[in-house]
């Protein structure tokens, strides 16, 4: 079966949550923190990021099963990327470099930059990130004791 790259639809918004949840549990676990947004953001967050005209949300299904996520929020002429999530049993297998690829082409010419973050000591995301050209632009306190990396990417 093959995966497919589509915009998230309100109804997406439970498996969204729940897909989020599960893959956000080992960044978690790595940066000594069970208090990061993406675990603690509610279904009722959820919804309202799917209904807000200003973030694309991208979904990533193997058949119909929802596997992965992401969104952008664009702000000026940055794209802010965030809640890149693959299903545990799918990562490390392109996915999350997929997910990411796609919702930089859905903000094409729209956006000068690219920026995310993640935690300083996910080394896998650091790796995925620079791989995809993104470049480290700074470090700072966050949910985790750890802090968080903060990347961008020029376009």
């Amino acid at each position: 079966m093959e995966i497919t790259i589509a915009a998230a639809d309100p109804a997406d918004a439970g498996e969204v949550l729940t897909v989020q949840r599960a893959a956000f549990l080992a960044e978690g676990a790595l940066n000594n923190s069970f208090t990061l947004p993406p675990l603690t953001e509610t279904l009722d967050e959820v919804r309202a990021v799917l209904a807000d005209p200003d973030t694309v949300v991208l979904v990533a299904r193997l058949g119909h099963r929802l596997v992965g996520s992401v969104r952008a929020r664009v702000a000026g002429r940055t794209g802010h990327i965030g809640r890149l999530a693959v299903a545990p049993d799918l990562q490390g297998q392109g996915l999350g470099r997929r997910l990411t690829t796609a919702v930089e082409e859905a903000l094409a010419g729209r956006v000068d930059r690219f920026e995310l973050f993640t935690g300083a000591t996910s080394a896998a995301n650091l790796r995925l990130y620079r791989g995809l050209g993104y470049v480290e632009s700074g470090w700072g306190p966050g949910a985790a004791p750890v802090g968080i990396t903060y990347l961008e990417k020029r376009v």
